[in-house]
């Protein structure tokens, strides 16, 4: 029997996964999410599209990666439990695929150490840097290897997608949706020279 913390936590990622598939973000059977209970974590399983999730058949692990009940957990499972590993203070991780995000992830002149320029307030706040992960098939150990080595709670996999942490699925989820926006205007300005916030601006936000 699941308690009232961890049915909350399955109703609410079933309803924001299913926001995210409604608006076109997660295409197909693409993208996952997990929030932490503990020492556990409640994960979308393997091969479900995020339009498609049941409250009663997601999957749970420990944060050492063991199956606990439910479904086989998203191959990415590894990354989740990487960043919370991390980032202890983080209760909530979402992965996407998301077009603008991925379309960036692929170009080869993108600085490594910081993907994305800062161009607005709540791209700073929200994400700050983003570090590339060196392309690995989906479900690598070495993906979750390279993210353990990062100092941020968000990143961009090379010719992949984007992952973050949050303090809740919704901070989580507004990281991601950050990333997908600023990629987009990035594209839109490309060829261009943009003004981006200066680091005392920057400080100002997240100091």
């Amino acid at each position: 029997m699941t308690g009232r913390l961890e049915t909350a936590a399955r109703r609410q990622l079933v309803e924001l996964g299913q926001a995210l598939y409604d608006r076109g973000i997660t295409p197909g059977r693409t993208g996952n999410l997990s929030i932490r209970l503990g020492d556990r974590a409640l994960m979308t399983p393997t091969g479900i599209s995020l339009g498609r999730l049941d409250p009663d058949a997601l999957a749970v692990v420990d944060i050492g990666g063991h199956r606990v009940a439910g479904p086989a957990p998203t191959k990415e499972s590894a990354l989740h439990l990487a960043l919370y590993e991390r980032f202890p203070d983080m209760a909530a991780v979402a992965h996407g695929h998301t077009t603008h995000a991925v379309a960036w992830s692929c170009l080869p002149e993108i600085d490594l150490t910081d993907a994305l320029p800062v161009l607005t307030a709540y791209y700073a706040m929200r994400v700050g840097r983003l570090p590339v992960i060196p392309y690995a098939p989906p479900g690598d150990p070495a993906l979750a290897a390279s993210l353990r080595q990062t100092d941020t709670r968000c990143a961009l996999l090379a010719n992949h997608g984007s992952i973050a942490a949050g303090a809740d699925l919704e901070a989580a989820l507004d990281a991601l949706e950050e990333i997908e926006e600023t990629a987009r205007i990035a594209f839109l300005l490309r060829g261009s020279a943009p003004r981006s916030l200066t680091p005392v601006q920057v400080s100002r936000l997240t100091g």
